[in-house]
């Protein structure tokens, strides 16, 4: 890296002409030598006090290394030396404006500016000068001059209007307006500022005969009947405002991605719900109607159906938007849902498979894939999904739980207990909360006169999360009774037997098997009898009933 020139250097540099020296300075500034340069400049400012150049050139040096206090003076020398050179005192202005002097950089662009009025960069410069100093009426004064010299524009009306909007003067942020529209009167998109600003403004009944002035002079503009809805849905006339949305969706130019913002802005959930969900619907159906190759409009209709619970519909209408672009995941995901909610477990297998080739580093779609093989007594499959999907888990604990559940529930359908129960051991260690887990992992281990007090405590746990469930009841009744506590679990499988849910043949039986052990045999028999009637009870129920007498 290089340095201060050597002695040698600087001695042959005596010798030059001060021309000569300012060249062998800039030279070494140039090729990154800036201590160099620096030594060199004040060397030549030392020898020459009346040349601006070597103070501006110093300057320069020490703006770049941000010692702008510095940088200030040695250009406060220069302007000194040189006060008509222009490039000096624009330097020294963009040093007040960078060390918060916007004061002192505002004298010194009205200066220049009044030296070169035909310089409209100067005036730019001055105008946001005077909006950061918040002089405001200054700054629209500058803003006139420069439309004096260049003519109305968009770019300084707007600018205007902004400044007028926050001195609250709204009659000059119109006449600013006014002014654009008259400079272009064939252009509608002014028209429509214009009536946004009375709109905004609480003057609607000054926006409505812009509105149609819009429609008279562009009757294909796109987004007319869009603003004509806004205004008669914000001057509360609801039936106009629908009339002209489904004009506006009706209408092929406007984009999708514009009436599915409308359409999700106009209806909120709790409006859906209630009188404009008619509405929603059908502008949805002409959007589909409008627009039948573009899957957006099928995934906003899938989001009303599922939201109004029609869910074979809603599932029908995914899938249709699936077929038309297979790459949005959310989707495939709604479809895996609903297919699961409808018991669909064919579909739901073919779907999940088909997802996970799409999204193989997804998790949900091996979850559900693996659920749907479980329900369809593929059990290695299941386990299968779910130790592929297991992998893909990252920083989620309630996944991973669920995960390891599943995969408990296919290895007990395997008949491989020892590693089912590692299985709802991790599970439960990433989420103790689980009821399905505790419940079934209790229920499993009673039936195999495993490790009852652990079952207990799980099961009890499961019906203090969801004590309304007639399935954890009997749950936690049945491992009481295989622990012998048989008063104890009378009641409880009593209260999953009275519960709002239908008592299936399971849990009948398990009354009557209880009834039994309490001494009271005929019951016990009736109880038995009632479950078979009912449906599928134990492989011991028949015996039961037959002999009048319990088997464990």
């Amino acid at each position: 890296m290089l340095e201060v020139l050597p002695a040698s250097a600087v001695m042959a540099q005596e010798g030059k002409s001060n021309a000569g020296q300012l060249i062998d300075a800039k030279k070494e500034a140039l090729i990154g030598n800036e201590k160099g340069a620096l030594e060199m400049f004040r060397r030549y400012v030392g020898r020459y006090p009346n040349d601006p150049v070597g103070y501006f050139e110093l300057a320069r040096i020490e703006a770049s290394q941000k010692n702008l206090d510095e940088a200030i003076r040695m250009t406060l020398e220069a302007t000194g030396l040189d006060p008509e050179n222009t490039w000096y005192a624009l330097f020294l202005a963009e040093l007040y404006q960078a060390t918060t002097h916007p004061a002192d950089a505002i004298a010194i662009y009205e200066k220049v500016a009044g030296k070169y009025p035909q310089n409209l960069d100067y005036l730019y410069q001055l105008a946001a000068l005077y909006l950061q100093t918040e002089k405001y009426g200054e700054a629209i004064r500058m803003y006139d001059k420069i439309e004096e010299k260049a003519g109305v524009s968009e770019e300084i009306t707007i600018q205007k209007e902004k400044i007028y909007l926050h001195l609250n003067d709204l009659k000059g942020a119109e006449r600013e307006l006014q002014k654009l529209i008259t400079a272009f009167p064939d252009e509608s998109r002014y028209h429509s500022i214009l009536a946004e600003f009375y709109i905004s403004n609480n003057m609607p009944e000054k926006a409505l005969p812009v509105y149609k002035k819009i429609a008279a002079m562009d009757p294909e503009n796109a987004y007319i009947h869009m603003s004509l809805a806004d205004y008669y849905r914000k001057t509360g006339d609801k039936e106009r405002a629908y009339e002209e949305l489904k004009l506006g969706f009706a209408t092929p130019n406007l984009d999708v991605d514009t009436k599915v913002s409308i359409l999700l802005s106009f209806y909120t959930v709790n409006q859906i719900y209630n009188d404009l969900k008619n509405q929603a619907f059908a502008l949805s159906e002409i959007l589909i109607e409008t627009h039948p190759k573009d899957p957006k409009v099928y995934s906003i209709f899938g989001d009303l159906l599922l939201q109004d619970k029609k869910y074979p519909e809603a599932r029908e209408t995914f899938i249709k938007a699936l077929t038309l672009d297979s790459s949005r995941y959310v989707i495939w995901e709604q479809v895996l849902r609903l297919d699961l909610q409808q018991s669909d477990y064919e579909h739901l297998l073919v779907t999940g498979k088909r997802a996970m080739e799409l999204f193989p580093d997804q998790p949900i779609p091996f979850l559900f894939a693996g659920l749907a093989s479980l329900q369809l007594k593929q059990n290695e499959e299941a386990l299968k999904s779910f130790n592929a999907g297991l992998k893909l888990v990252v920083d989620n604990n309630e996944l991973q739980s669920q995960f390891y559940m599943y995969q408990g529930d296919a290895l007990h359908a395997m008949n491989k207990e020892a590693e089912a129960y590692k299985a709802y051991d991790q599970s439960l260690k990433l989420n103790y909360d689980n009821a399905y887990v505790l419940n079934n992992y209790a229920y499993y281990l009673s039936l195999a006169g495993a490790d009852l007090d652990k079952a207990e405590k799980m099961a009890k746990k499961a019906v203090s999360l969801d004590p309304e469930s007639a399935s954890f009841q009997d749950t936690y009744g049945w491992v009481l009774f295989m622990q012998g506590k048989y008063k104890e679990a009378g009641e409880w499988i009593l209260k999953a037997l009275n519960n709002k849910e239908e008592p299936s043949a399971e849990v009948m039986e398990h009354y009557g098997d209880v009834l039994y052990k309490l001494g009271d045999a005929t019951q016990a028999l009736q109880y038995w009898q009632k479950a078979k009637q009912k449906g599928k009870g134990s492989d011991l129920l028949e015996k039961k009933i037959a002999d009048k007498k319990y088997y464990p």
